[in-house]
């Protein structure tokens, strides 16, 4: 049995909320409790709000009703260690910036110039766990978009974080690309006990790897494991009716 580190982080409660940008409202009375060592999927139609749910969790945008972080005292957690890989970041293909230095930037505590063999080791580890090891001194600009991804999903988790959120992390990635991510975020959950939210459209790969399945449309229109989901008119509404047939 794989050893257990404790995230020491029990749960995400979120009540009644909502965001609007001007008149528009974009979600509204969402109320979620998103556990430990679980792994919960967002799913939901294009400009359903998924992505705005994650802004409003990282404290990105201004929103009503409660957010908290609980430990398993029910006392909330000041100092949150959040991982966040985003749908893309625009890097200039013609940058110098080396996937170390990139890396460096974002997680190290040394100046990106300067270097030292431990920090490189430690880089070098961390990117190792996403078989991205190699690519340590290449130019961030020359990365294709699956290798990319790889190496943002290794800064999030390099310090295990107690919540790892990810919005849509493996688009345009193949299918060889898709079967070894969800494998690691399942090793993730299982081994180091930490919550994740992902925000996704390969509902194949929800179905199979998600312990919670969330139905977003401005608001939770359905929620459950997967199979409870996908058995929704609220899923049919969204994905045909057909759909759950398919995975």
């Amino acid at each position: 049995m794989k050893k257990i580190i404790p995230c020491g982080f029990h749960c995400i409660k979120i009540k009644n909320l909502g965001v609007s940008f001007g008149d528009q409202l974009v979600l509204d009375n969402i109320n979620l409790h998103i556990h430990c060592g679980q792994m919960t999927a967002v799913i939901g139609r294009n400009g359903a709000g998924k992505s705005t749910l994650v802004r409003a969790i990282l404290n990105e945008v201004p929103h009503t009703g409660e957010i908290r972080f609980e430990n398993k005292m029910s006392h909330q957690i000041g100092n949150l260690r959040i991982g966040y890989v985003p749908q893309s970041i625009n890097i200039d293909k013609s940058t110098p910036l080396s996937v170390y230095d990139l890396f460096q930037s974002f997680t190290g505590s040394l100046p990106i110039l300067l270097r030292n063999k431990k920090e490189y080791d430690h880089v070098k580890e961390a990117l190792d766990e996403f078989d991205v090891g190699e690519l340590i001194d290449q130019p961030v600009g020359t990365l294709s978009g699956g290798q990319l991804q790889r190496v943002l999903l290794a800064m999030a988790v390099h310090d295990t974080p107690n919540l790892l959120i990810l919005d849509e992390p493996v688009s345009g990635i193949d299918k060889v690309g898709m079967d070894a991510f969800y494998e690691k975020m399942k090793y993730l959950k299982e081994t180091h006990d930490l919550a994740i939210i992902v925000v996704s459209h390969d509902l194949d790969y929800v179905y199979k790897y998600a312990d919670n399945a969330i139905l977003i449309d401005k608001t939770v229109t359905a929620a459950g494991s997967p199979k409870q989901v996908f058995e929704t008119g609220a899923f049919a509404n969204v994905f045909g009716k057909g759909a759950a047939g398919n995975v």
